[in-house]
């Protein structure tokens, strides 16, 4: 147990006696206190009687103990007759209090009578302590502004059942703060309560800066122990403070990159102040028009025109500001791409041979790119399109694509559509297609022209009667035909492509093939072989005859008159059947005249 230094105080009536106290004795409310009481006689007594008296209420004596050489006992009817004893031992006694209170916090004395030896008294105060609970701070709610000019109520700080009465110390980033300061303010409040334990509850005012939005508050308790002073720290608290705008800065949020009609565009703006505050939108060449959507700090411009184009404004009505007019500004470009202009307009009709020359513009706020295009293929770059000597292929549909290289997706585009006049100009190159077919084969002749305006095809068959027109198509400027044909014979058939501007025509010539069977010419070969003898042989014997009639006329010996004659004609009868016979013998050639021309169908047709 701590002790402070012992007293000694000497009385003497007639001897003389000492005793020897301690100044204090400290003890924890709830322990167990010892105060010794020690004496010595310069004369050896006979009796010694030890009395221990309290200081009571008003300032009197109440005696708690006696003591002397027969008997010990400690008094009835006081606060102590249950919680204390006395010890006595050679020269001095012990007195012991259980369950030391607050109310034990008193001078207890000590009276020592040894008679014709002497008398003397000593005295020892008592304290008693009682550690307060840790502190609790906490920062005010509503926050506090940097504008006010006196201090402003920062946080509290409050420790409760301590004894004796703790003190509160203020700290700001760990360094203590002195109520002398202007800045500073400290506003303590101490109760006691029915157990004679001290609350002390201490409100700190402090003058904020903008800084002190990061800085911590706290409060440290320091209470006396026996023996010591002890602290504890509170945890650390942050203040809310609130600060006028000074610098307002302001930029758009999206889209990234460059503007283009149609997007949607977001303008923040932000301040410095504490809370965030409340902007206003305007644009300057609209200054009576408010915005047409705001969102707190978030201007919301949709579906943007170039219209749209121009200075905007965010201000700030900070009633805490001596500056209640803080802003700033942004310039806003939106970007444009008119529609495609094309010259010549929608179509163009040209002749064969001529000469075109088609543009392809469009308005816009940046440098355009322009690309051609033909059936999706791209065909020139820039906005001029030359087209030399039109032929057929020359018309269609041409489109130009005008872009804007530095804004991806902003783009639009135009055509024109070339229409070419023009007699119509069969397809293929020849105009004449010669054909061998068997008989019986059916044929498909395709027939296509191109022209404008579209021409009509129509067909001509000579020969073979059996055909019709299977298919035809038609687009713009071109035309196509298919007639199917079955071949029985040598035929011919016209493809004619008409129109206002002139015709072509195309020939296919068909010879038919006729279908020999194996007998048939077997036969045939026969039959020729016979015939050739048969007439070699008649010419030899008409060759003789001549001769000889030559002969006898030459030597006078044929009559002249009538009967001459018949002979002769007899004669001439007789070679005339001869060639009946040949004509009754079929040749040959004569079997492949007749399968050629048709006039005898083979027996495959009968």
């Amino acid at each position: 147990m701590p002790q402070s230094l012992l007293n000694e105080r000497f009385f003497a009536v007639g001897a003389q006696v000492s005793l020897t106290m301690e100044d204090v004795v400290e003890v924890y409310k709830g322990d167990t206190a010892v105060i010794r009481c020690q004496y010595s006689f310069d004369q050896h007594p006979n009796m010694v009687m030890v009395q221990w008296f309290v200081r009571g209420l008003g300032g009197r004596r109440v005696r708690i103990s006696y003591s002397d050489l027969t008997m010990q006992k400690v008094d009835e009817n006081t606060t102590y007759t249950d919680r204390i004893s006395v010890i006595g031992y050679p020269n001095g006694e012990n007195l012991t209090i259980v369950d030391a209170t607050l109310l034990d916090e008193r001078e207890f004395f000590c009276q020592v009578n040894g008679l014709a030896a002497g008398n003397g008294e000593g005295r020892t105060n008592l304290k008693v302590f009682n550690p307060p609970q840790p502190p609790i701070v906490e920062a005010v709610h509503s926050g506090v502004s940097t504008t006010n000019p006196l201090p402003s109520k920062v946080a509290t700080c409050e420790t409760r059942e301590g004894f004796p009465k703790p003190n509160i110390t203020w700290y700001r980033n760990h360094e203590p703060l002195d109520p002398k300061n202007a800045q500073v303010n400290v506003v303590t409040l101490v109760t006691k309560g029915p157990s004679g334990l001290f609350t002390v509850e201490s409100e700190l005012q402090y003058k904020v800066a903008r800084e002190d939005g990061e800085s911590v508050f706290s409060c440290e308790v320091s209470y006396h122990v026996p023996g010591a002073i002890r602290t504890v720290e509170s945890r650390g608290v942050n203040v809310t403070v609130h600060y006028p705008t000074v610098n307002v800065e302001m930029w758009r949020e999206s889209p990234m990159g460059l503007v283009k009609e149609g997007d949607t565009v977001e303008i923040r703006c932000q301040g410095d102040g504490n809370p965030p505050p409340t902007f206003t939108f305007s644009r300057e060449q609209e200054p009576d028009v408010g915005a047409r959507e705001t969102e707190g700090n978030l201007l919301v411009l949709k579906d943007v025109t170039r219209r749209d184009s121009g200075v905007y404004k965010c201000q700030t009505l900070d009633l805490d500001s001596e500056d209640s007019d803080v802003g700033t500004s942004l310039e806003l470009t939106v970007n444009y791409l008119d529609p495609a202009v094309v010259i010549p307009k929608d179509s163009e009709i040209m002749l064969k041979g001529e000469s075109l020359t088609a543009t392809c513009n469009a308005l816009s706020s940046l440098e355009t790119s322009t690309v051609w295009f033909k059936d999706g293929v791209e065909i020139r770059r820039g906005h001029v399109l030359q087209l030399q000597d039109a032929t057929f292929d020359t018309a269609g549909r041409y489109e130009c694509e005008v872009t804007v290289p530095t804004i991806p997706g902003l783009h639009t585009s135009g055509s024109v559509h070339i229409i070419l006049h023009g007699a119509p100009e069969l397809r293929d190159v020849e105009r004449e297609v010669p054909m061998m077919e068997r008989v019986g084969k059916w044929l498909n002749l395709t027939c296509e022209a191109r022209g404008f305006p579209r021409p009509v095809i129509t067909w001509n068959v000579t020969g073979s009667p059996n055909s019709r027109e299977v298919l035809k198509k038609e687009t713009e400027d071109v035309v196509q035909s298919i007639l199917m044909l079955k071949v029985t014979m040598d035929t011919v058939a016209t493809c004619s492509a008409t129109n206002a501007m002139g015709a072509d025509t195309k020939n296919y010539t068909i010879t038919s093939i006729p279908i020999v069977t194996p007998t048939a010419r077997k036969d045939a070969v026969d039959n020729s072989g016979v015939m050739i003898v048969i007439i070699i042989i008649s010419l030899l014997l008409i060759a003789i005859l001549g001769s000889v009639l030559y002969f006898l006329h030459k030597k006078g010996k044929l009559p002249c008159g009538r009967s001459g004659k018949q002979e002769i004609t007899k004669e001439t009868t007789n070679k005339d059947n001869i060639v009946v016979e040949m004509k009754a013998e079929k040749t040959e050639k004569t079997v492949l005249l007749k399968g050629v021309n048709g006039n005898n169908k083979p027996p495959s047709d009968q």
